[in-house]
């Protein structure tokens, strides 16, 4: 991490290039309006004001590299292994739920392995998505989204967040991926042709592993099995959205991110990724860099969750680093309830006098309109 020196020098050289080169910052300032992998690779050495973060924020920021060198010196995410939930012997199904319980508890995130998903089909996964992103910009631009007329799925980079005004360094491919009578097939890549394929087959695999996690939390609060799917929409309700998410080279990424600090409104997500570190979760007053783990798929707990078990289980913080060295690429998949179908409150049996209710109550859509845009009357807000 830069010293508060090193950094007020770094963001005065910043301030420097756009006003010894206008032309340079005027071309910058193009770029912002475009892609973040065309601006990436114009050969620019300061990246425009936009994408730098906050004083506060760039204290902390640092190459992503360096900091998962660094991992044995914290706390860790946790590991947990889903081999032993289909175990006859009963105590050994119980300590993976207990495992799983507590790492939802304690931390939010975790690391799942032996998870069912075969390692050939998450490769395949990774291949067909960085093959779309390989491609010149002009061919994903056939599939832009605009969301300014409410067009969300498509390749698009990050608009400037309400809140902080900044940019993240980004781009990405959205669309549904699950249930596939809701899927719309004529914004899905063309190229490459197994694209449709491999994430077909992926997301119904994830969607039984969903089912899977969702048991094992109903479980861990003393619920009936089905009773978190059924809360969420079920399997005919409940939402597989896929975000492709590609975090080009960047030549001061001490100064960025790829995404900024937040929770994620879903249920659950499931994250995996192209081994380039990035993702920083924050737990005991500190951000913690997430290792690779052989195999594995990341799963964060989401709001949906937190609201329903009245906080009892945690929808972590979670932030995504960039690197001078190499691209990086995730693909996150949130599961989300329907939006106005469900009033997503803490579930009866879990609030009592001792344990008041933590969130009042509103629909998905009205959470997410007050996270991501901040609409909502703050009278209505989440007591979170």
């Amino acid at each position: 991490v830069e010293t508060h020196a090193e950094l007020a020098v770094t963001l005065q050289e910043v301030a420097e290039q756009e006003a010894v080169t206008p032309q340079i910052a005027a071309a910058e300032q193009e770029a912002v309006t475009s892609r973040v992998e065309r601006l990436a690779s114009s050969g620019i050495h300061f990246i425009p004001k936009e994408y730098v973060r906050t004083e506060e924020e760039c204290k902390s920021i640092g190459d992503a590299f360096e900091k998962e060198k660094k991992y044995d010196e914290g706390p860790q995410i946790p590991v947990v292994d889903l081999k032993g939930i289909d175990s006859e012997d009963k105590e050994v199904r119980e300590k993976c739920m207990e495992e799983l319980k507590k790492a939802s508890m304690e931390w939010g995130v975790m690391h799942l392995v032996n998870h069912g998903i075969p390692e050939d089909l998450l490769t395949r996964l990774r291949e067909v998505g960085k093959t779309f992103f390989d491609q010149p910009i002009e061919e994903k631009e056939k599939y832009a989204n605009d969301v300014a007329s409410g067009k969300m799925a498509g390749y698009g980079s990050k608009l400037a967040n309400c809140a902080s005004g900044q940019l993240e360094w980004v781009d990405y491919f959205f669309h549904l991926a699950f249930p596939d009578d809701k899927r719309d097939m004529s914004i899905w890549p063309k190229i490459p042709t197994e694209y449709t394929e491999v994430t077909i087959e992926y997301a119904t695999q994830l969607r039984s592993l969903v089912t899977k996690v969702l048991a094992l939390l109903s479980l861990g609060l003393e619920l009936e099995e089905e009773r978190l799917e059924n809360e969420v929409g079920g399997m005919d309700d409940l939402l597989l959205q896929l975000k492709i998410n590609y975090y080009p080279k960047c030549p001061q990424p001490e100064l960025a991110l790829g995404v900024e600090a937040h929770t994620d409104v879903s249920a659950l997500t499931f994250i995996t990724h192209n081994m380039v570190p990035g993702l920083q979760v924050y737990i005991e007053g500190k951000w913690v860099t997430a290792t690779y783990v052989p195999n594995s798929i990341i799963v964060h707990i989401g709001d949906t969750i937190e609201i329903l078990s009245n906080g009892k289980y945690k929808s972590i913080l979670h932030r995504g680093l960039v690197n001078k060295e190499k691209v990086r690429i995730s693909w996150a998949v949130f599961c989300e309830p329907p939006r106005e179908k469900i009033v997503l409150k803490p579930l009866p049996e879990l609030v009592t006098e001792s344990e008041p209710a933590l969130f009042l109550p509103r629909t998905f859509a009205q959470h997410l309109q007050q996270k991501l845009f901040n609409t909502i009357d703050p009278d209505q807000a989440l007591t979170k």
